[in-house]
């Protein structure tokens, strides 16, 4: 696993159909974790943190739709797109799991070349350049794909961590981001680092992306952490 890589909370009881979606989604470069009931899933969120859940609707226990109404009344879960995936096709049911929150609604039986495209779509909104998205902020361009960066025009050089923290903060500019949050983001939460590793490495950062001159893009906020502008 690398820690650029998105991850997926998948929810889903039967064993097959879990282990086909984990194994597609884990060729599409997510790094997926795995719950049968919505108990283990609401125990798994705040350790996995995802980037985007498949949430099955007919779950033992607690139900999907259940599942996401907790979770969007969560302010830190709002903005984490949701996929409910039921075998109920009438519409009422479809409305029923949009209105309680959830950002996508497939139906049994469904393609999984369909729901691999439905995923990268959520993730194009919430985590662009984990998915090849180009990205930009004031002179700053970031392209994921081809994984370069400019600066007015110009060729920066970046090393993997850098080139991953610069695309956390280019995703959500603005966004205040701590040393924890960091860390978690761009090394992963199976690696343990000391949290002034980051302070070093968003050094190397500004470095690089004021060579040719400029303003430091990167903010510190004292006491809370980073931003980008």
């Amino acid at each position: 696993m690398t820690a650029a890589q998105p991850r997926v909370l998948l929810v889903e009881d039967e064993p097959a159909q879990r282990e086909i979606l984990a194994y597609n989604l884990e060729a599409e470069g997510f790094d997926v974790t795995r719950a049968a009931t919505g108990d283990e899933a609401l125990m798994m969120v705040d350790e996995v943190g995802p980037d985007l859940i498949l949430l099955d609707w007919m779950l033992p226990g607690v139900s999907g739709i259940e599942i996401c109404r907790r979770l969007k009344s969560r302010n830190a879960m709002r903005e984490v797109p949701i996929i409910m995936i039921s075998a109920r096709t009438e519409e009422v049911d479809r409305v029923r799991g949009l209105e309680t929150g959830a950002d996508d609604y497939v139906v049994k039986p469904y393609s999984v070349v369909e729901l691999m495209a439905r995923v990268r779509s959520q993730l194009r909104r919430t985590r662009p350049a984990t998915v090849g998205q180009r990205l930009e902020f004031e002179d700053i361009v970031l392209d994921a794909e081809t994984h370069k960066v400019t600066r007015s025009e110009r060729a920066i050089r970046l090393g993997p961590t850098e080139f991953r923290l610069l695309s956390t903060f280019m995703e959500k500019p603005g966004r205040v981001w701590s040393r924890e949050q960091l860390l978690d983001r761009v090394w992963g939460r199976d690696i343990y680092v000391d949290t002034r590793t980051v302070d070093v490495h968003i050094g190397r950062l500004r470095k690089s992306l004021c060579q040719y001159g400029g303003e430091d893009p990167v903010r510190t906020v004292r006491g809370a952490g980073y931003a980008l502008g």
